[in-house]
């Protein structure tokens, strides 16, 4: 699993999960988080299994408001995988890293039988210094927080599965797989301690993640369905599939329970920036309900937006 438990004492019978482990305490505080990649297809239209492992690490530490500084990096290799795909893939990481201004430091190949994996899998594991000011954690949510989402969801996973499937919609989608860390600087500049909480809703999607965040924080989540951005071909592909845009998994956004008087300045530094330029404000944290999340939907009715139950898109990271 892609976080790390930072903190073992029940909520809500779950564990608080972060997406990285702050591992010392003193000044500057060091952040650090692993990952494992196995996505199918390992070329996708907005990138691959290579960038991909880049930025799913880089943006981990970033919701613990941590800029990258290293990454390690290993692959699991199954016999009969040609040489050049390797190749293909290395210089994706190389090309990525260099974009995220990360080093790879040290790395780990293994090989295993034919039939002992598909094709490629690969493991990074990243560490990071937090910026000065930052503390942002999954139960510092507060009642009157402002919940802000830096873009449209649902891209990677319908352009995963479209892809995978030959259903035609990745002629119209691309993956938004980018780093996040420059965006998290410009939020934590702008409000520091005012950014409660961070988090790129990966697998289960927006829905998942902000159970997460209430249930850690025990407050309720209140969103808006008019004003959360999915769009045309994803919301196209989930009629067509049976989906909930909700729990589909996205690769470069994230979202973040924000202290009502910062809001404003965070939503317009995110704007300044090409990954937040569609940022939105999408609801509000209340005392009501604890650990639950509900949406006003376009017809003014409310529904409760549970968690994703089981593997609705499995192999999208």
């Amino acid at each position: 699993m892609a976080e790390l438990l930072a903190d073992l004492t029940p909520r809500f019978g779950v564990p608080v999960l972060e997406d990285a482990a702050l591992v010392t305490t003193g000044s500057p505080e060091v952040v650090m988080s692993t990952d494992g990649f196995v996505v199918t297809p390992r070329f996708f239209p907005g990138g691959d299994i290579g960038s991909l492992a880049v930025h799913g690490t880089v943006n981990d530490l970033a919701m613990m408001g941590a800029v990258p500084i290293a990454l390690s990096l290993a692959y699991i290799v199954e016999e009969g995988l040609p040489l050049e795909e390797l190749r293909r893939v290395t210089s994706s990481v190389a090309e990525a890293a260099r974009a995220c201004g990360v080093r790879i430091v040290t790395g780990d190949t293994k090989v295993v039988g034919k039939g002992a994996a598909d094709g490629l899998y690969v493991t990074t594991t990243g560490i990071g210094i937090r910026l000065p000011g930052a503390a942002p954690a999954a139960a510092n949510g507060r009642p009157g927080d402002v919940v802000l989402l830096s873009g449209p969801i649902g891209l990677h996973g319908v352009t995963i599965l479209s892809t995978r499937e030959g259903l035609g919609f990745e002629s119209e989608l691309t993956s938004d797989s980018r780093p996040l860390h420059g965006l998290v600087t410009a939020m934590i500049t702008a409000a520091g301690c005012g950014v409660h909480t961070l988090r790129d809703p990966t697998r289960g999607g927006l829905a998942s993640a902000l159970n997460e965040l209430a249930a850690a924080s025990r407050v309720g989540v209140e969103l808006e369905e008019s004003a959360i951005p999915v769009p045309a071909q994803v919301a196209a592909a989930c009629d067509l599939l049976g989906l909930d845009p909700l729990h589909v998994a996205n690769e470069g956004c994230l979202v973040a329970f924000v202290d009502p008087a910062e809001a404003n300045a965070v939503l317009a530094a995110m704007r300044e920036r090409p990954e937040g330029a569609a940022a939105r404000r999408i609801g509000v944290v209340v005392a009501d309900h604890p650990g639950r999340v509900t949406v006003r939907t376009l017809v003014g009715s409310w529904r409760v937006v549970d968690m994703l139950v089981g593997e609705q898109l499995p192999r999208i990271c």
